[in-house]
């Protein structure tokens, strides 16, 4: 658990639902307050096509204005999603450390996604992927769907299993399991990650978990119970994929932090600044977002030895 990383997607999957697109110096600034905050990782955009995604269209200028502008931090890493060659390009021009790409789990999620067969996306991305380890980029390789599908509904445990294993095979140890649908079950999550490692327990895992059915948190907190490294999250919970068939929102950020800093992790990270960026960002979508914590405000920390007489509820 102490190696626990907050990857925040909330510029990228966070944005990709909405409608009203968000200014090229209302990211940056976003991004900043992010850095400021200490996020680990910082999902700037993604390199697709501008007229099926709108609100990524500004994603290679936002990289040049951060380079440009020396907006960057030492803890702080800024990564960026990929679908195919023409996307990889770009990724490298612009300079991105870190690479996220995959393939879907579901045969009707991948195709509606990307337009291709799973056993097509899947010899495809590993081709791109290793082109970009070749450019000395770090890859992060997702399966997506990879606790159901909105479409199909449950999805084989072995089918999952398999692409990942085509990822480690293929060279790549940053593999990240993505509940597109919101399906997982806590139980479900232990189990999958649990095969994952008995392949290759020397490999990171990464989780994406969307709270369509109201489990986010808690299929979190099941993947840190068997390890996993790396947590994909919201601010204020915006989000959720445009492709599948119900799009529930991510997990959110300062939600996530709030949970994880009363088990006594993620000390670095500022969630009184997370929390204030979720205002500010709720503000300027002029509607009630998902997350929790920062319309409530978070419980004071413990005090050591306390209990409480009584309760109500």
């Amino acid at each position: 658990m102490d190696s626990l990383r907050i990857h925040e997607v909330g510029l990228r999957d966070g944005l990709q639902m909405e409608s009203q697109v968000v200014p090229l110096e209302t990211k940056i600034s976003w991004i900043e307050r992010l850095i400021a905050a200490g996020t680990d990782i910082i999902q700037v955009g993604s390199f697709v096509h501008p007229g099926k995604v709108p609100q990524m269209a500004d994603t290679d200028q936002l990289f040049r204005e951060l380079s440009s502008r020396n907006i960057r931090s030492e803890r702080t890493v800024f990564s960026a999603l990929v679908l195919n060659e023409k996307g990889l390009d770009r990724g490298l021009i612009a300079g991105v450390s870190m690479l996220c790409m995959g393939v879907s789990a579901s045969e009707t999620h991948s195709r509606k996604n990307t337009g291709m067969s799973i056993a097509e996306a899947t010899e495809r991305i590993i081709a791109i992927g290793k082109s970009a380890v070749n450019a000395g980029v770090k890859v992060q390789m997702s399966v997506q769907s990879a606790f159901g599908c909105g479409y199909e509904g449950p999805v084989p445990r072995e089918r999952v299993l398999g692409i990942a294993r085509r990822f480690m095979d293929a060279g790549f140890t940053t593999i990240s399991l993505a509940d597109t649908a919101g399906h997982a079950m806590p139980d479900a999550v232990e189990a999958l990650f649990e095969g994952l490692r008995s392949t290759n327990d020397a490999a990171e895992f990464a989780c994406h978990f969307h709270n369509t059915y109201g489990v986010g948190l808690a299929n979190c907190f099941a993947a840190l119970r068997v390890g996993v490294q790396y947590f994909e999250s919201s601010i204020a919970g915006l989000g959720g994929c445009p492709f599948t068939k119900i799009a529930g929102g991510n997990v959110c950020t300062e939600d996530l932090v709030h949970m994880t800093q009363h088990m006594g992790l993620l000390p670095d990270v500022n969630l009184a600044q997370l929390i204030a960026l979720a205002t500010d960002v709720e503000a300027f979508f002029q509607r009630e977002l998902p997350g929790t914590v920062h319309r409530v405000q978070p419980i004071p920390e413990r005090v050591s030895g306390h209990h409480s007489n009584g309760s109500t509820h």
